[in-house]
């Protein structure tokens, strides 16, 4: 039988699935906002994202809730600044100053302006210049991405990637890393069904996931690897919008542990999200909440 939408459903799955030409990594992304998303099982944390008046600059704090330790409860932070015009320099922007919670300090860079089309990333490792990270992505082409990263100077850490969009609804993509061989990947989209494949480890892993949306409410997608590694490795989730508010998911994965979420919009900038997971072979169990203000 031929299934037929609507123009406006159409349009509503064009939006959901049409992306361009992205990372080679996001080509199941969509699968994965249902399998992976927002799935809070451990920790307890408090994250609040505030922007300033002082050139736009972006402040967020994240506050872990570890309880149960011999010292009794303690509440690690960690500190990150967003400065998109860093002491009024419009040429580069600082996307993460971070101090964590054991006193470490990252920084990550990055600009537009040098070359129409071009971004340049710099990830400098202060305690050995020598292991900076950079990368330089490509997008003027018309439908194509083109990425390069490095690490250091060592030429075996280059990791070359291209993505091409051919049609609407497909994007192909190629990842080059050492030994060479080149890691391969595909997404097609079809009204409300999506799929992608992944043939990685020298064509010996293969990764498969799908994803189906019905209506406006719900989301079911599941995902399968075969051979490598992870061969074996497969999960199953539903994904359900109650309201705009709301937001329950449930999964099953190989080693038959069942989790499930939530996540609950209190208010306008307050978001609630916590989860439990059960391992039925075991019976234990570990669950998380995040509160997140912004």
């Amino acid at each position: 039988a031929r299934l037929n939408w609507s123009e406006d459903e159409s349009t509503h799955f064009h939006h959901l699935f049409t992306m361009g030409p992205m990372k080679f990594d996001d080509l199941e992304k969509t699968a994965k906002e249902v399998l992976s998303d927002d799935y809070q099982t451990s920790g307890y944390q408090f994250k609040a994202k505030q922007k300033t008046s002082w050139q736009g600059s972006v402040v967020t704090t994240a506050v872990d809730l570890v309880p149960g330790s011999k010292d009794g409860v303690f509440t690690p932070s960690k500190l990150t600044w967003r400065l998109p015009t860093p002491m009024g320099c419009p040429f580069f922007v600082i996307d993460k100053l971070e101090v964590d919670k054991k006193g470490g300090i990252k920084l990550e860079t990055s600009t537009e302006k040098a070359v129409k089309g071009l971004k340049i990333e710099v990830k400098p490792e202060l305690s050995d210049p020598l292991k900076t990270k950079s990368t330089l992505t490509y997008t003027a082409l018309k439908d194509v991405r083109l990425a390069l990263d490095t690490k250091g100077i060592e030429v075996k850490d280059l990791v070359g990637e291209l993505t091409y969009q051919p049609c609407a609804a497909a994007i192909l993509g190629v990842k080059f890393a050492a030994p060479w061989c080149p890691d391969v990947g595909l997404r097609a989209t079809h009204g409300p069904f999506f799929a992608s494949i992944y043939a990685k480890e020298m064509f010996k892993q293969y990764s498969l996931s799908c994803h189906y949306k019905y209506g406006d409410n719900f989301r079911v997608a599941g995902s399968y690897t075969c051979g490598g590694k992870k061969g074996g490795s497969c999960a199953l989730g539903l994904m359900y919008s109650c309201n705009k508010n709301t937001t329950m998911k449930l999964k099953m994965e190989r080693d038959m542990s069942v989790s499930c979420a939530l996540k609950q919009s209190l208010a306008k900038g307050f978001t609630l999200t916590g989860g439990l997971k059960y391992g039925m072979q075991k019976g234990d169990y570990t669950c998380g909440l995040q509160l997140s203000v912004e």
